[in-house]
């Protein structure tokens, strides 16, 4: 198909400008600039802007949240939707995580498969489909959002800001053959505050990066008397050290990083420094607080010593990650991330959770809240980009629910196709990101002819 040529003759351009936007470490700040999630996305989003200036393309950019290039005319509007934010960094690297290295036949880079490479596929897939002149009835619009790592706070402000509202669309930023169904996802922010007594008190603490990735490392700082020292030691699990330092110790867990959605294949190392400090001779709030967090949280991904464990045949169980933790002599403050079965609802869960840390002695500070999504698969939207995707792979056609997140929760009429292949390795919110080249060209073939199906 003539569109396939075209997206491989832009081979080289398509991977030195997606090397370029890697190389800029988009991730959410408050930095004191003027722009909404930090100078470094503003960037980010300025580059894909004026890179689709220069293809030739209308763009727009909306109050620095989010901006589009436009193909075609008409009243109706068909949407890829690409974020240009992405997670931290993380410990693990086996080289720069910003360079966008090309190794191997692979693309390295924090973004490379989440969601950056497929965004810039995207983008030379709609320079496809322009130059190919194809006839369409429907305008082509990718809209490259800059906060859905954190809340998808930019598509909101989208559609309250006069954001049109595609007929039908889709997001590269999942799993083919398509996602109809993703989990509900809730993220929980709370705080204990501490007197603390006895002879082992707490005077730092702090693990996890965020709380959508498992923490691979997490460590705490205890004020002890110089004979416990030995004994606590000798209380220490598997993967966690002790270090001396004056007047106490460091204590040092480590884990191994995943995406939230799929905890099971990391380990939590904030859980884990928990169940070490629970094994120690604690006294009075620090004991009642750390028995809680390990006892009830700890290492698991499935929230059964919580009571939700909940369960469906379309989207399996709940999750459970215990992201993030800090604390001092004052107190103690965590965020947990846990996405619950899309026949669910956040009364199943949610309720039930809050009770429980109130009992504990923690006062929830902030909840975020994406509800479910479930799309039927006999809808056209989901019908048209199965046919695309049964002609461009000849693969079987079963659509699937995840526990992963995506802008289809964030804007109306868009389900998640692609990036990722069945059998294919998952890399995103891991340390060595990565996607393979090829993989990355065949997103972009399937993503212009996706486009072409729903706007023709």
């Amino acid at each position: 198909m003539e569109l396939k040529n075209l997206v491989e003759q832009q081979r080289e351009t398509l991977l030195k400008t997606l090397q370029a936007c890697i190389q800029i470490p988009s991730v959410q700040e408050e930095d004191g600039s003027a722009y909404p999630y930090g100078a470094n996305i503003q960037r980010c989003l300025e580059f894909m802007l004026n890179t689709g200036k220069e293809l030739g393309f209308k763009t727009e950019n909306l109050d620095n949240q989010a901006g589009w290039c436009e193909l075609g005319e008409g009243e109706e509007m068909v949407a890829v939707l690409g974020h240009l934010d992405v997670v931290p960094a993380g410990e693990g690297w086996h080289g720069d995580p910003f360079s966008g290295e090309i190794r191997d036949g692979k693309v390295f880079g924090r973004g490379s498969m989440d969601d950056k490479g497929p965004t810039v596929a995207a983008l030379y897939a709609l320079k496809a489909l322009k130059e190919s002149g194809l006839p369409l009835r429907r305008r082509v619009r990718l809209l490259m959002g800059t906060n859905e790592e954190t809340g998808s706070a930019d598509m909101k402000y989208y559609l309250a800001h006069g954001g049109e509202t595609p007929v039908m669309g889709f997001t590269p930023d999942g799993e083919y053959p398509l996602i109809n169904g993703e989990k509900g996802i809730v993220n929980v922010t709370f705080r204990r505050e501490l007197r603390q007594s006895g002879p082992v008190r707490l005077k730092k603490l702090s693990g996890g990066s965020a709380p959508n990735v498992v923490p691979a490392s997490a460590a705490a700082e205890l004020e002890c008397p110089e004979d416990l020292a030995g004994k606590i030691v000798e209380a220490l699990p598997e993967k966690v050290t002790c270090v001396p330092i004056p007047g106490g110790v460091r204590l040092e867990a480590l884990g191994v990083s995943a995406h939230g959605s799929t905890p099971e294949q990391g380990e939590n190392a904030v859980g884990r420094l928990f169940l070490a400090l629970n094994a120690l001779p604690l006294e009075g709030e620090l004991k009642q607080a750390v028995g809680f967090l390990a006892e009830k949280l700890g290492m698991e991904t499935d929230g059964k010593a919580l009571g939700i464990a909940l369960q469906d045949e379309v989207s399996g169980g709940l999750t459970f990650n215990f992201g993030t933790a800090e604390g001092d002599e004052t107190g103690l403050r965590c965020c947990v991330n846990y996405r619950y079965p899309v026949t669910k609802t956040l009364d199943n869960c949610g309720p039930k959770f809050q009770t429980e840390l109130e009992a504990a002695g923690f006062q929830v500070e902030k909840q975020t809240h994406k509800a479910s999504l479930y799309v039927s698969p006999e809808s056209e939207l989901v019908s048209k980009l199965l046919k695309v995707y049964v002609e461009e792979t000849g693969l079987p056609p079963v659509p699937k629910s995840i526990g992963g997140g995506t802008y289809a929760k964030a804007v109306p009429n868009v389900v998640a196709f692609g990036p990722i292949f069945p059998g294919d390795e998952v890399r995103e919110h891991k340390p060595d990101e990565f996607i393979e080249v090829d993989r990355l060209m065949q997103n972009a073939q399937i993503i212009a002819r996706a486009m072409y199906e729903l706007a023709k």
